[in-house]
């Protein structure tokens, strides 16, 4: 039972043994293949950030490229050929150092231009996108800071009608002085009714110059948002996104000085501050008296109408005001760095072609450590193969042709002539007999000889 355990192992060490070196070719290709992998998109990642002639970007592009992936060759060719070997756990523990290094700088090197280009344009055009959401908020804003003022027509309509009212009444009726007529409060009420209209008009017609502004804008978006799901190069619709968005600014900075709103509340203060009675022209004091105090009174409402006027104003000014925006382009790897939570499955992928054969340096660590395990369970005579006996066989049929006379065959007779293949299965024989009993028991030393020790197939 024994001896057939150790005889499985055995195998078992001999096949992984033939696996690895069968599989020696197939890893020099995984690698190189995964090195032109990263050449490729390394070179396409690095071209988009470098400036000059057409020529000299290709040069320059190609020759970091061809740097990085010999590096990456390089150093996973060095970790698969040692980190296996390593046997103590401090030498390994230090392999696994300078291969966290060695990642690390290769994703500096080459997995971030990795991701530029697999989703280089996708995240400039999210840029692009997350641009026009900002300018659209800034339009709309700019929007409703310039019609404001439009709410403060219900309040100046009502104003200019009471005081058109009262002078009507006034005038045909006598309702405010007792005497009807056109005197001097039906001129003042006619007055401030007239400031009222006037200032009405003014709010009215800013409204036109205020929505084609905002118009002129919404085109520009529009344009902006055609640019992002257009087809064609990136570089060359982010310079058209670019130019769309500095018109996009100046309509904005148009709208917000359109804003009526300073105008109205400087008309408002004018109200009161500006408000000049007409002297009373009532036929008789007592007609003159009752003018001067309808005009009082008159005053009275203006002021008030005017810090009402005034207060509602104050709160549009007092609006946020749009925030100076400027476009500013980013390339494909700039875009891919700023987004890169949104774009995790490429940069997976990127990574994955740089540090993949970190897989294959585990596998066969673990393969040599099993096979090693196999091994040191095997006695010497155990690890012999059938080879490694045709080999000595050979090695003794030479030293016998040439030394037959002075070198015999160590514990047989002396064998005269030529060896024949009937002394070489005596040979192969005696070796098995001489295995079998070294399992059974311990060798005895002999005197003054050194003994020889079987060792690993290749070590010396």
């Amino acid at each position: 039972m024994v001896n057939g355990s150790r005889m499985a192992q055995g195998n078992q060490a001999r096949r992984l043994k033939q696996h690895i070196a069968s599989l020696e070719t197939m890893t020099r290709f995984v690698l190189a293949t995964l090195a032109l992998g990263s050449f490729v998109y390394t070179y396409l990642g690095v071209r988009d950030l470098l400036d000059g002639s057409a020529t000299a970007v290709t040069l320059a592009a190609v020759i970091y490229a061809a740097s990085v992936s010999v590096a990456i060759y390089g150093f996973w060719t060095y970790m698969i050929r040692f980190f296996p070997e390593m046997r103590d756990g401090g030498s390994r523990m230090a392999l696994i150092g300078m291969m966290a290094i060695g990642s690390a700088m290769i994703v500096a090197m080459a997995s971030w231009l990795n991701a530029a280009a697999l989703a280089g344009s996708a995240a400039v055009e999210q840029h692009l996108a997350i641009t026009i959401e900002d300018y659209t908020n800034d339009l709309d804003q700019a929007h409703s800071n310039a019609l404001g003022a439009l709410s403060l027509l219900p309040d100046i309509q009502r104003a200019g009608e009471r005081f058109a009212n009262l002078a009507q009444q006034e005038q045909s009726s006598g309702a405010l002085t007792g005497t009807s007529g056109s005197g001097s409060v039906v001129q003042l009420l006619t007055q401030m009714s007239a400031q009222m209209k006037s200032l009405e008009a003014t709010i009215e017609g800013s409204r036109e110059s205020v929505e084609a502004s905002f118009k002129q804008g919404q085109d520009h978006l529009a344009r902006m948002r055609e640019l992002v799901s257009a087809p064609g190069p990136i570089k060359v619709r982010s310079d058209d996104f670019a130019a769309s968005a500095v018109s996009l600014t100046g309509v904005i900075s148009a709208l917000e000085q359109t804003s009526i709103a300073p105008s109205v509340s400087r008309a408002a203060q004018d109200l009161s501050v500006g408000f000049i009675a007409p002297v009373a022209d009532g036929a008789s004091p007592d007609l003159a008296g009752r003018q001067d105090q309808v005009m009082a009174a008159v005053r009275q409402s203006v002021a008030a109408q005017s810090k009402a006027l005034s207060d509602a104003a104050a709160e549009i000014l007092a609006q946020p005001k749009v925030p100076e925006r400027r476009y500013v382009p980013l390339s494909s790897a700039e875009a891919v760095l700023r987004y890169a939570g949104d774009f995790i499955p490429s940069w997976a992928g990127a990574i994955a072609i740089d540090l993949l054969p970190a897989v294959l340096v585990g596998v066969l660590a673990v393969v040599h450590g099993a096979m090693r395990r196999d091994e040191e369970e095997l006695a010497d005579a155990d690890r012999v193969t059938a080879s490694d006996i045709f080999r000595a066989l050979e090695m003794n049929r030479a030293f016998q042709e040439k030394y037959r006379e002075s070198l015999p065959l160590v514990g047989a007779e002396p064998i005269s002539g030529r060896p024949t293949p009937d002394d070489d299965a005596e040979l192969l024989a005696r070796l098995v007999d001489a295995a079998a009993n070294q399992q059974s028991s311990p060798p005895r030393q002999a005197e003054n000889v050194t003994p020889l020790t079987v060792g690993k197939r290749g070590e010396t």
